[in-house]
Formats: C-alpha cells, structure tokens, sequence
C-alpha cells in the first residue's frame, strides 16, 4: 500500500490499495453512500472518494466538512459515474484537520473582490490553483530559457541608492526615527549613511554583470511608490531583466520574441488542464491566441510610422495619436489589431524615454522597443543601452540627473565598454495575458496596492 500523489500517473495503481492525503472540495452525502470531492494540491483536477454504510465509521465521516484535511485509504477503481476516469473505493477516511461550518471557501461561486479579502485561502479555488500554478511553471520556463541559453543569473539588490528610471517613484528604507524628525533628515546618521530605496529596477547592475559574463539576467522583486488604482499596477512586481552585451537594438528584439514563443509554450505544453480551465471560464479563446502568439511573425514599424498609421485611421480615438509622444491603450490595441498580431515599436522620441537609452543618429529618437500583443497590449520594453560615456553623461545633464554615486554606471562606458541591449518584462502582466485573468491583484498571490497591505 503506497501514500501517492495525484500529481503522479495514478493510474499504474489501479486496483491497488492506496493512501491518499489532502483536504475536502465538496461533500455529497446519501442515506447509504457518500462521495467526497478530494484534491491533495499536486495537479490540478480533483478525485471522487466514495464510501458506503458498511463502514464502521460511516456516520462520522458523512460529518466530515468542507475544508478538512482527511487521509484516504482504499482501492483505486476505474469510474461508474461520468465526469472522472478513476475514483477511490474507502476503506477509511481519518480525519487530520477539522474545519468549521463557517469556512469561507465553501462550493459555490465567490466573488475575486470577496477572495481577496480571504486571500490566504483562495489558493484553494479553481481559479486561483490554475493562475498560480500557471505562474510557478511560468516562473521555471523563464528560468529554463536563460539557463539553457548560457545566462548567468543575477540578484540585483533590494536596497539601492540609485533610481533606473529617473521618475523619483520609489520606496524609502531607513532606520530614523520619523516620530522624532523636525524639518529635514540627517541621512548621515541614518544606516547606509545615505538616502536609501526600494529597487524600481535591476538593470543598471545587470549591466555590470553582462559586461563581465556577455549574458546575464535579473527575476526579482521590483518597487514602485506610485499612487495607481489601475488592473495593472501593483506596489511590488516581479520583473525579468535580461541584458547582453555585444548585441545591438535588433538581436535584443530577436532574444524577445524567442523568449516569449518559449515561455508561452512551454505553459500550453506543461499546465494542459489548467489552461483548458482558463480557456473555458476566464476568457473564451485563450490557447488559441496563444497558440497564434507562438507561430507569428513578430512585426517590426517605427514609433513614427504608427502614429502616421493611426492618424490616418478612419476610427475617433478618445486620445489623439501626436508625434513625440506616447502611446495609448486604445491605440496599442488598434496596431495590434492592424497587423493582426504582436507588434515591436521601435525608434521611440528621446524625451518620453530613460536617461540611459541610446540615442539615435536623428538625435530626436533612442533606440528604444515596446512590444504590443493583441489582448494585452505593452508586453516588454527594451532598449540598446548608451555605450558612449560623453553621450550618456550629457543626457544625464539634460535631465537635471543628480550625477553623485552614479560613477560607477558612467565607468563601465570607460572600463572596456561596448554595444550592449537588454530588456524588461513585468511578471504579472505576462501571467495577466497567460490565464485572461485581467487584475494583476489576482496573479499576484499577496498583492501591495495604495491602501492595502494585508497578510
């Protein structure tokens, strides 16, 4: 008799006996038979336990609730009922952890606003075993690319004193006493001696690690002091930031879109029944935009040449499209639909993009990338990074960048620099476009948010 797992090809034990341990979905009880809903949290579909009235404890475990952590011993059997392969005929059911009446998580539809409240819990539900198991397995893929494509893993630090994007949006660590402060704080006697922060972003550092291993890449927690409501915008995300050395804006794009194809296969091919659940009540479609993500062709236009494009658009956009400046929603998701598929913009205006991006030979644009996907919209962002130091320091300068500590940024342009590129992709928001789940609130498993930070 083997304690074994649903998450193993259970099959090989049919008609054997075997231990089961895990919790309690859903309870149907009868006068002379019972049929429990039991998931153990190693896959994602659940098995039929039933029990009869011959048992001895028959009376007790028809009392089992929803919610409790149970050991099942019996005989692995192939299904009478539609609906599963394979059910457990009881022998036993233990009861290891009881639950009361009031659980939360009980059969029934529940709202995603009411999980959150109980997001300790919602790991539990359907919808939350598919979107974090997605996101693990998601996680692996983008592991598995870089390491197989001789990347070296990089930890960039927490704590930084620097700010990647130059937008002042960042957290601030520090041991003062805020109780006692009058008027301005004396950072000297703070921990670091220094003002402190939050990381907004890895890549500067990364960049010292390509320019000694040619490949590296950043996966890591990222910060954000930006006061956003939005379905996209969290306090805390996970970012993935690659960058490489020798390889100039157009091989950046080419690592982007390989990336990409890999991971999102590799979901569709290992998280198979989870998929299917998204796809039928998230969001209708869903393998199959994947599946046409996968085998596009990505297209390649200008920054210029879309806004021309959605200029002479016979649709009333609620933002006007202008030259040297930003894209909108609604216009990422008119390009997308126009080419029918993902979308690299590409040459984008100098004076909406970071200090750090190259600038073009126009001396208006850098060479800059956003990629657009239908559905989604802004995906990735990357850049081939300012490889001359008179260059990069004049851009700093430009922009009233405070130059102190930033040294060491400036030195790599001296200390054997050369072309190099790299870019960024938010987790969560390729999990939003991974399961159609829309509110990164819910691909995150303990979202931060302005106002909120439970558990």
């Amino acid at each position: 008799m083997d304690l074994v797992s649903l998450y193993k090809d259970i099959r090989q034990y049919i008609d054997k006996e075997v231990i089961l341990t895990g919790w309690i979905k859903n309870h149907r009880k009868q006068k002379e038979f019972g049929f429990i809903d039991f998931y153990d949290g190693t896959c994602f579909k659940s098995i039929q336990i039933v029990y009869d009235n011959k048992l001895s404890n028959f009376d007790f475990i028809s009392k089992l609730r929803v919610g409790s952590a149970i050991k099942v011993i019996g005989i692995l059997a192939k299904s009478l009922g539609s609906g599963q392969d394979y059910e457990v005929l009881a022998s036993d059911v233990i009861l290891l952890g009881d639950c009361p009446e009031d659980y939360p998580i009980q059969p029934k539809r529940h709202t995603r606003e009411f999980l959150r409240e109980v997001a300790y819990l919602r790991p539990r539900t359907n919808l939350f075993q598919a979107v974090f198991r997605v996101r693990s397995v998601a996680a692996f893929a983008i592991h598995s690319y870089f390491q197989s494509n001789g990347y070296v893993y990089f930890h960039a630090p927490i704590i930084t004193a620097s700010d990647c994007e130059g937008a002042g949006e960042m957290f601030q660590v520090t041991t003062l006493d805020l109780n006692r402060i009058n008027g301005k704080p004396d950072y000297t006697k703070d921990f670091f001696g220094k003002p402190a922060n939050l990381t907004v972003s890895g890549q500067l550092q990364a960049e010292t690690f390509a320019l000694a291993y040619k490949k590296t890449y950043t996966f890591g927690p990222t910060f954000r002091a930006e006061n956003s409501n939005t379905k996209t915008h969290a306090s805390e995300f996970w970012m993935i930031e690659p960058e490489i050395a020798f390889c100039d804006l157009n091989q950046d794009m080419d690592i982007m879109e390989s990336m990409l194809k890999y991971v999102v296969k590799y979901v569709l091919d290992n998280c198979k029944e989870e998929m299917e659940f998204l796809d039928k009540f998230v969001e209708k479609g869903l393998i199959d935009k994947l599946n046409l993500l996968i085998t596009s062709k990505f297209k390649r236009i200008k920054h210029e040449d879309v806004i021309t494009i959605l200029k002479e658009a016979k649709v009333k956009f609620e933002f006007d499209p202008e030259y040297g400046g930003d894209i909108a929603k609604e216009h990422e998701k008119y390009i997308t639909e126009y080419f029918n598929g993902p979308v690299f913009i590409t040459d984008w205006p100098k004076d909406i993009k970071a200090f750090y991006m190259k600038l073009n030979e126009d001396g208006k644009t850098v060479a800059a990338v956003d990629l657009e996907v239908p559905g989604a919209g802004e995906l990735m962002g990357g850049s081939q990074r300012e490889e001359d130091y008179d260059k990069l320091l004049k851009r700093m300068k430009e922009l009233n960048m405070p130059l102190e500590g930033m040294d060491w940024y400036l030195n790599l342009r001296r200390y054997g620099g050369c072309v190099h590129s790299g870019f960024g992709m938010g987790f969560e928001r390729l999990l939003i476009y991974l399961t159609g789940v829309e509110n990164i609130r819910d691909v995150i498993p303990y979202p931060r948010t302005p106002g909120n930070c439970e558990f």
